[in-house]
């Protein structure tokens, strides 16, 4: 929270919060405090929607109110969860990728009819609601975008049917011993992939935007090295079909350790240069 208090206000359009479960503070909260003191268009929110601990009823509720104190600006990111911490940290045995597959797809579209529909009644293998009141619904309407995560088919079918936007964070297979230009290579496969997802769901590709998460791909973090650095990723990955870079802010001692005056140059010198 105290970076996102501190930072400047750039030219960039919006902000995200993709925490895990053990990570400091409430991700919701921190939303909140970040849509009441930030001039940014959009607010992305991935750190309270993990299938892992979250259940869609409670969930829509907590969108919504975000949705209404940010005035419309919420986005919600959304995956089929983690393996590590985060999906045994209730006690439960991690799930298999068969369950954690299906019980993302429930989640989701069960999600989507509770922020659309006032009541909702329905059964799955996995979820379930009663009666589930939304009311008003959210500011946003039908109702708040989803980013959807996805790399598998059937996520990417997700996202082709669900989704206003679409979330990579490149091959995981790649992140260890994988090259930059096979990573790449990687990402434009899923593009294609979910264009051809999109085609059978019957949309236009073009109607989702394509958000890269950094910091996972064998690049690790040298788009933040130099603005230089920033702008030759930037735009290979433009060249892709990426629509949207997300950096990750500056955090000393970890993965994502960076200088914090070459971030602030980034966002400034960087984005205009790719603007321009």
């Amino acid at each position: 929270m105290r970076s996102w208090r501190s930072t400047p206000v750039w030219s960039s359009s919006s902000a995200w919060d993709i925490r895990q479960y053990r990570a400091a503070g409430s991700p919701g909260v921190i939303v909140v405090s970040c849509a009441s003191r930030r001039r940014m268009d959009r607010l992305y929110e991935r750190g309270l929607t993990s299938p892992n601990f979250r259940h869609p009823v409670t969930l829509a509720k907590d969108l919504m109110s975000l949705d209404d104190v940010s005035g419309g600006r919420v986005v919600l990111g959304i995956g089929s969860g983690g393996t590590g911490f985060d999906a045994t940290v209730l006690g439960q045995e991690a799930w298999t990728p068969r369950e954690r597959a299906g019980r993302f797809g429930e989640f989701v579209a069960l999600l989507d009819k509770l922020l659309t529909q006032g009541a909702v009644t329905e059964r799955g293998t996995y979820y379930a609601a009663e009666e589930a009141r939304n009311i008003p619904g959210c500011v946003q309407q039908p109702r708040l975008p989803f980013a959807v995560a996805a790399t598998g088919p059937r996520g990417l079918a997700l996202a082709a049917r669900y989704g206003q936007a679409w979330v990579t964070t490149g091959d995981p297979a790649l992140f260890e011993t994988g090259t930059p230009e096979q990573s790449r290579a990687a990402i434009r496969g899923q593009i294609e992939r979910l264009g051809e997802a999109c085609a059978a769901a019957g949309r236009d590709p073009g109607e989702l935007e394509r958000i890269m998460l950094t910091g996972f791909t064998p690049d690790r973090n040298t788009p933040l090295d130099s603005v230089d650095a920033f702008v030759d990723f930037a735009g290979r990955h433009a060249e892709l079909g990426i629509t949207e870079i997300v950096l990750h802010h500056p955090i000393p001692d970890s993965d994502f350790a960076a200088d914090p005056a070459v971030f602030e140059r980034i966002a400034t010198e960087g984005l205009a240069q790719l603007a321009g």
